[in-house]
């Protein structure tokens, strides 16, 4: 046996499934995107054996992507699941063979119900798409299993119309990258954009701050105790900085450790705002080269962000 020509092989045939897919009615495929743009309730969706695996994917996908919706098992459902369908869902169900006996058993209730009902099955042969509102169809074309049993090519398919009807309601609802990390706050990306500076900043007495006339060594122990590696500095309505390196410099150059800390503060601190999102700020420390920024509402000192704090987060 050549695994490699085995291999080489299954991939054409599922690409070849996918071309045919491509050719359905795309009329319909707009018909049942529109059905579940305009459901009230959620999209239910149900499948049985490797169709119910692609299914729960489908599902995932559209729950995550501003279609709210989950999947119920087709056999569960004949045992109680069905409570949780109620008036306003659209189900949408998948059999490849149209024919799945733990699906048809729930076509009368679906229909009682008056739910839209969608399909997805090989062709129109079967009782599910007859019953349909919306019969979607993968095409005729075989299986990658040499035996034409496993399902192969069918659930391939099956996935990749159900991304195709996931993304057209993504793009007709105006789905932002916002609204995707609303659904994954756990997430690098949910992380990304919905964490601000206000979020992870020190603010009230964290904050290290002192006065112009505040002498160096004094700085320090303020430093030292506020543990963010420097202090703000007041001086006259200015707003200064020195860090812990700067002083560490001072003292190669044997500063006068008792001199007041206006003599030698940075006086351009670099800033952002509470509202600025952590990625931006974290881009901001990096650009700069800084490991804290001096936070201001307005012209209002509230708070400093530290490097430390962003990557603790998992701001990357």
């Amino acid at each position: 046996m050549d695994i490699n020509k085995t291999i080489a092989n299954t991939i054409d045939i599922e690409i070849l499934a996918l071309t045919k897919l491509k050719s359905q009615n795309f009329d319909v495929m707009s018909s049942a995107t529109e059905t579940i743009l305009n459901c009230e309730g959620r999209l239910i969706v149900t499948g049985m054996g490797k169709s119910g695996l692609v299914g729960r994917k489908i599902a995932a996908t559209m729950a995550s992507t501003g279609t709210p919706a989950f999947f119920v098992h087709p056999g569960e459902a004949g045992h109680g699941d069905l409570g949780m369908i109620v008036k306003g869902d659209v189900v949408l169900a998948i059999s490849n063979s149209g024919n799945s006996d733990e699906i048809n058993v729930l076509l009368p209730v679906i229909k009682k119900l008056n739910l839209p009902l969608i399909s997805i099955s090989k062709n129109l042969s079967g009782r599910l798409p007859q019953e349909a509102d919306v019969a979607l169809t993968l095409g005729d074309f075989e299986e990658a299993c040499p035996m034409g049993l496993a399902p192969t090519s069918s659930t391939t398919a099956t996935m990749v119309l159900g991304d195709a009807l996931a993304i057209a309601l993504l793009e007709a609802r105006g789905f932002k990258s916002e609204d995707f990390a609303l659904s994954h706050p756990a997430g690098s990306l949910g992380k990304k954009l919905l964490t601000h500076v206000a979020d992870l900043m020190k603010s009230d007495d964290e904050i290290p701050v002192v006065t112009g006339s505040t002498s160096i060594i004094e700085a320090l122990f303020e430093i030292t105790e506020k543990r963010l590696g420097m202090t703000v500095v007041v001086d006259n309505n200015k707003y200064g900085v020195l860090t812990d390196g700067d002083i560490r410099r001072l003292l190669t150059i044997n500063q006068d450790m008792s001199q007041p800390i206006a003599s030698v503060m940075k006086t351009a601190p670099i800033t952002t705002s509470p509202d600025t999102k952590a990625s931006e700020a974290l881009n901001i420390m990096r650009q700069k080269k800084v490991n804290q920024l001096i936070v201001f509402d307005n012209d209002t000192l509230v708070g400093v962000l530290a490097l430390r704090d962003l990557v603790q987060a998992g701001i990357n």
